[in-house]
């Protein structure tokens, strides 16, 4: 018992009694002990109790002492202010110490006034402690001996277990909007986890096209087909094979497709030179689905990213040249042929024919957003949309004469700004008309087809918009011009080379005369290439799709764009 004078004790009030301990310690004898508080800075951590009264003789042979609760035994306090535990450890503390059935000491505070300090040096633990670190490593080592060896920095470090993908994030809730996403694997887990990935309800508005073959592949499908939004490279090849294919893949894409490449290096170099080449991320080996669709959700569910689909305006020269014949057409080709969600807005508030030419029921819906377009959301959206087939949405007119349409230009800004942020391709059906708001909305446009017929009266006003159009846009391209109902017998038309010429434009498309084709098809609420696919005017129209969608060589080689242009980060 000798070692009981001048020793200290140190508790941790973190550390619970269980419910045989507490009973342990209401067995001891107690014991009258005063305990004094120096003040408020009392810390349990550097409490020394010196026992009074009590020799080497009287202490050389004490009685056995029952088992003590490891709480009491030697533990460390780490708070520096009182709870009711450490109460409760103190009047354990008080039995412990007088159930030697020894006369009755006096505990003398020994407290200093100053604050103690929690941190430890050197100086503090005897020298003769082996490390620390021997007997966790030993510990460590007899439990993981079976483990498999730990890989090297450079190598992949990914776990299989990811705890953080369970706990929801910031904009878990908010789906992806209308997007198409072309994914070339190398191995077969990434396919599986890209299909699993797929079928998450914040993708289910995505459409997804999985291919096997990397970014060969890749480079080789779209030397025909049209690039999607996104495209996600699986790679296992080394960093210049890498480059080099993602070279190729430049010279066949469109500007502002973005790239997600999953690798399975965990190099900070590659991540480096990649994000400096325009990628829009870099994913390490995954193992889940949900890293595969946040890596998706972070490109595009930003709420003060720009919106991410593309206004393509289609404007008539004069009324009655067929531009919203022209318009409708273009737009179903877009989602159809070339699989690219697409909503039409049928901006002739009052004569719309969208409606009429996808069977339809016009709907109030535009111009309730138009009226209140702060409530518009994408919840609401989703509700005002016409879905005419599963690619394509129409947003129409609502082709009634008892309201005034007189809007300000802000009203329609914003709506069409809701509408860009789902869908990769908004098709605005623009009337005949001159006003704030279509002025507003032709020269803010991405894309700008004009409609006209070879007739004077249509080569004036085009000329007058290509004008306008240059002169509010100078560092853009110029809009595109479709010649419509070319050929009508007995007419006098100007030549499309003097048209062309006069316009110093050269019109994308020219469509001939054919009044039984788009005369059967208005009949029938269908579009051309369904009344029938093969006509020469189901090929003009598809090459007006083609070219908007940048799938025209005339308009590749006039445009041209290298890879930082491809893979820059809208």
């Amino acid at each position: 018992m000798s070692n009981l004078a001048n020793n200290k004790f140190d508790f941790d009030t973190d550390d619970a009694f269980t419910e045989e301990e507490l009973a342990d310690l209401e067995a001891l004898s107690e014991e009258d002990i005063d305990i004094d508080f120096d003040d408020d800075d009392f810390d349990l951590d550097d409490m020394d109790c010196n026992i009074e009264g009590w020799d080497d003789a009287e202490v050389a042979a004490p009685p056995p002492m029952p088992d003590v609760p490891p709480q009491i035994a030697e533990t460390t306090n780490t708070n520096d202010d009182f709870s009711d535990s450490e109460e409760e450890a103190l009047a354990a503390i008080e039995q412990a110490l007088d159930m030697v059935n020894e006369p009755k000491s006096k505990i003398v505070d020994d407290f200093a006034d100053e604050d103690f300090d929690d941190d430890f040096g050197d100086e503090d633990f005897p020298a003769d402690l082996p490390p620390l670190t021997a007997s966790v490593t030993q510990d460590f080592s007899a439990k993981t001996a079976d483990a498999s060896p730990v890989p090297p920095a450079t190598a992949v470090t990914e776990l299989e277990s990811y705890e953080e993908d369970d706990v929801p994030q910031d904009g878990d809730h908010i789906p992806v909007p209308r997007i198409n996403i072309g994914v070339f694997c190398e191995t077969q887990g990434t396919s599986e986890l890209v299909e699993a990935a797929a079928s998450d309800r914040r993708l289910s508005k995505a459409h997804i096209n999985i291919f096997m073959g990397g970014l060969k592949k890749a480079v080789q499908h779209f030397q025909s087909e049209t690039t999607p939004n996104l495209l996600i490279i699986e790679t296992v090849s080394p960093n210049s094979e890498l480059f080099e294919g993602l070279e190729q893949l430049a010279e066949v894409c469109d500007p502002s497709t973005k790239v997600i490449v999953v690798g399975h290096v965990n190099d900070v170099r590659l991540y480096r030179e990649l994000m400096d080449r325009g990628i829009s991320e870099y994913l390490i080996s995954p193992k889940r689905p949900i890293q595969i669709t946040r890596s998706i959700a972070s490109l595009y569910v930003d709420p003060s990213a720009p919106p991410i689909g593309r206004s393509i305006v289609f404007v008539g020269a004069r009324g009655g040249v067929g531009s919203s014949t022209v318009c409708h057409n273009v737009a179903w080709a877009i989602a159809e042929l070339h699989k690219s969600d697409t909503v039409i807005l049928d901006l002739d508030l009052a004569f719309g024919t969208a409606s009429l030419d996808f069977e339809q029921d016009p709907s109030q819906g535009l111009a309730e957003a138009l009226a209140a377009p702060e409530r518009l959301d994408d919840v609401l959206l989703d509700r005002l949309l016409q879905k005419c087939t599963d690619r394509l949405s129409l947003f129409a007119a609502p082709n009634m004469l008892d309201r005034d349409y007189d809007m300000p230009a802000s009203s329609f800004e914003e709506v069409l700004d809701m509408v860009r942020r789902g869908v990769p391709n908004l098709v605005i059906d623009l009337p005949h008309a001159w006003t704030e708001w279509t002025r507003s909305i032709l020269h803010s446009a991405d894309e700008i087809v004009i409609t006209a017929t070879p007739d004077l009266s249509s080569f004036r006003n085009a000329k007058n918009l290509i004008e306008s159009v240059k002169a509010s846009r100078t560092n853009d391209a110029p809009p595109y011009l479709v010649l419509n109902q070319m050929g009508v017998p007995k007419r006098p038309e100007i030549p499309v080379e003097q048209f062309a010429e006069a316009l110093e434009i050269d019109p994308i498309a020219v469509i001939n005369w054919d009044p039984q084709l788009f005369g059967m098809a208005a009949t029938n609420a269908e579009p051309v290439f369904e009344t029938n696919g093969k006509s020469k005017a189901a090929t003009s129209l598809d090459q007006v799709a083609s070219t908007i969608l940048g799938q025209s060589n005339e308009k590749n080689s006039g445009r041209g764009f290298d890879i930082k242009s491809l893979f820059r980060k809208l």
